[in-house]
């Protein structure tokens, strides 16, 4: 898709490999990679989340292109990152989600990383998340298995709550963004992508919700959720998920029907891009500013959605 680029060649090392090789005490992934100039764009794309100013893209690397443009330049990243995360107030620290299990995080902007993995439980992870108030918070969710938080930067980690149970079947969850909207419970929502559609739960892990007007503690008293006069389309699967500091009830999903956007938590829902999406992040300062992945190409928004453009190469 972009002509001067970066892509990666190397020999996949997986996760658990390099563990046995004597790292595991260390922590450390040091993938040696040889990189040549290509582009992001030739393998579906997986994960986008911005770093301060720089747009990280996932999909057979991992990439980094800084707001002023530029070529982009491939990160040492392990390999198989189904998801990203990063927070506004910690520039430079990058969580990524992994396809053979575990997360890993970086400190410097994706130079290095680290394996942070003790006491969570084995399988992939699909969705990252950090807290939206607590930069050391953060949350992952393992296929098969539920949705863990770590409370130091996930050097340990324990888990929080199982997966959701949506149309007569527990759901594994695909998207991960805590929101900064009060429940009602004490605390603020977390938000949950699934094959089915979406869901959240308050992040004192007391219950998976429907999304709905007014907060938990008017969902349990009021009973069955009412429904909403324009959720998202039922059934699809929920790919991506990205919400915007402030105003915090800004949130846009990527799903096989296109991305959507809601201003109000999620509650209604508006189709701002048609096409296959699989990512897309918002600008931690600029609510505005959006990036998806459609159709295999990098689409971009500087007017929240309403208009886009490619997002063309240096």
């Amino acid at each position: 898709m972009m002509g001067s680029e970066m892509r990666i060649h190397s020999t996949d090392i997986s996760r658990r490999g390099m563990l046995g090789a004597g790292l595991a005490g260390v922590g450390l992934l040091v993938l040696p990679r040889r990189l040549r100039a290509a582009g992001p764009g030739e393998a579906p794309m997986t994960a986008l989340t911005f770093d301060g100013d720089a747009l990280l893209a996932a999909g057979p690397g991992l990439y980094r292109r800084e707001d002023a443009g530029g070529n982009w330049t491939a990160s040492p990243a392990p390999s198989g990152i189904l998801a990203l995360a990063t927070h506004p107030e910690r520039p430079g620290r990058i969580v990524a989600g992994l396809a053979e299990g575990g997360v890993a995080l970086s400190e410097d902007g994706g130079r290095s990383w680290e394996a942070r993995n003790v006491a969570l439980a084995e399988g992939e992870v699909a969705a990252v998340s950090v807290a939206a108030g607590n930069s050391d918070m953060i949350y992952a969710a393992v296929r098969g298995d539920g949705l863990w938080k770590s409370e130091d930067a996930g050097r340990t980690w324990a888990f929080a709550m199982d997966r959701p149970w949506l149309d007569e079947a527990e759901r594994d969850v695909l998207a991960l963004a805590s929101v900064d909207l009060a429940s009602g419970m004490g605390g603020i929502w977390i938000y949950a992508g699934t094959e089915t559609g979406l869901t959240r739960v308050p992040d004192c892990f007391c219950r998976w919700q429907d999304v709905q007007p007014g907060n938990a503690m008017d969902a349990l008293a009021a009973g069955d959720a009412p429904p909403s006069t324009a959720p998202l389309p039922p059934g699809e699967p929920v790919q991506a998920l990205a919400s915007a500091p402030a105003p915090p009830g800004t949130l846009y999903a990527a799903l096989p029907s296109g991305i959507w956007a809601s201003g109000d938590g999620g509650v209604i829902w508006a189709r701002m891009l048609s096409g296959a999406a699989s990512a897309v992040a918002v600008h931690p300062d600029d609510e505005m500013r959006v990036v998806a992945a459609v159709d295999g190409a990098l689409q971009q928004s500087r007017d929240g959605g309403v208009t886009w453009s490619v997002l063309a190469a240096a």
